[in-house]
């Protein structure tokens, strides 16, 4: 950023470095759109859940509701953004769980399943959450356009870089296009494992030129297994617990696959992060899936992960997609007002 010499108490910086300068600080500042699978680990949402009375986060005293925002009605695409160096069977087991979500005749219980309790959220003039979401156009950074250290506001400048090249660029649609920034193993984005695996927000007209919902989550291979692919890895300051068998072979990609899900569950309910949250600051909110933290099956608060799904080699899993299958954390119904999956018992 340039520097701006100081002549008196009224000068200062021409206003889009200002602007800049502003969004800057809001981005560091801003830890509510962000996510870890370690439960122990949540941001404060134990004063929002109360007493389990089913465990899985049932509360009375929950008091999710709706700000009047918009949520993503429209046919939903997700434009991917590979930074950094993917393997093409990475990319597959990504691509075939979005594939899944929408995915009809999946063995239950399924990926489709558990995206049916997204779709009860509404705007206000009543209408759903789309049941559609499906893979859109894709553009690859294998060079590091923006480098291996990355902040909350480059990820949106890798953005601007992928719908305003001038060689195949990502499409612009602000109204149903949902883009994910998935970085490698070698990549660093800011607080990554320190405070999150994860998190969305929206771009900046300033910075980007338009508005846009978007997530950023984090390949942990390298880093930080044990927080952020979590249960397939766990912590080392946690001794005698033992890691799950992941499902597609691939511990850092299995476990990308459940933050993906949480996040792309809350751009759909609050993609301009005005629509369906928890608490009273909108510059802190709880939402959809953060009050689901470390819950994948019946039974599930705490340090348990719930009842889940053992496969034939071993691997463990709690849905399945088209052809593969997922470790996928639930999400809050504020129809039944407590966390639920496909996989519940009770349903």
């Amino acid at each position: 950023m340039p520097q701006h010499r100081r002549t008196g108490w009224l000068t200062q910086p021409p206003a889009p470095v200002l602007l800049l300068t502003l969004l800057t600080l809001f981005l560091s500042t801003c830890p509510a759109i962000a996510w870890r699978p370690w439960p122990d680990l949540k941001h404060n949402t134990s004063d929002l859940l109360g007493d389990n009375k089913k465990f899985e986060g049932s509360s009375e005293f929950v008091k999710l509701r709706y700000h009047m925002g918009p949520v993503l009605t429209a046919n939903i695409t997700v434009h991917t953004i590979w930074y950094g160096t993917w393997q093409p069977a990475q990319k597959k087991i990504i691509r075939e769980f979005i594939n899944s979500i929408s995915a009809v005749g999946s063995k239950r219980p399924s990926v489709a399943g558990w995206w049916k309790t997204v779709q009860l959220y509404t705007d206000q003039t009543g209408a759903n959450i789309s049941r559609t979401v499906r893979l859109g156009a894709e553009k690859n950074d294998r060079f590091y356009s923006h480098g291996k250290t990355l902040t909350r506001l480059s990820i949106q400048s890798v953005i601007k870089s992928a719908v305003t090249t001038k060689t195949r660029p990502l499409p612009v649609n602000p109204q149903s296009g949902l883009y994910l920034v998935l970085t490698s193993d070698d990549v660093y984005v800011q607080d990554f494992c320190k405070q999150v695996c994860g998190f969305h927000y929206f771009t900046f007209p300033a910075l980007v030129g338009y508005t846009l919902p978007y997530a950023w989550i984090g390949n942990s291979a390298k880093l930080c297994p044990g927080t952020c692919a979590y249960p397939f890895a766990v912590p080392d300051y946690i001794p005698g617990l033992k890691p799950l068998k992941s499902p597609n072979g691939d511990v850092a990609v299995d476990g990308m696959i459940s933050v993906i899900a949480h996040e792309i569950a809350e751009l759909a309910s609050n993609p301009l992060v005005n629509a369906w949250y928890a608490g009273q600051d909108p510059s802190f909110p709880v939402e959809i899936a953060d009050l689901c933290e470390g819950i994948y099956g019946t039974g599930g608060g705490g340090s348990y992960t719930g009842q889940l799904l053992d496969d034939h080699d071993g691997a463990t899993y709690n849905m399945n997609g088209i052809r593969r299958k997922f470790l996928v954390q639930w999400v809050w119904s504020h129809i039944l007002n407590y966390c639920t999956g496909p996989n519940a018992l009770d349903q």
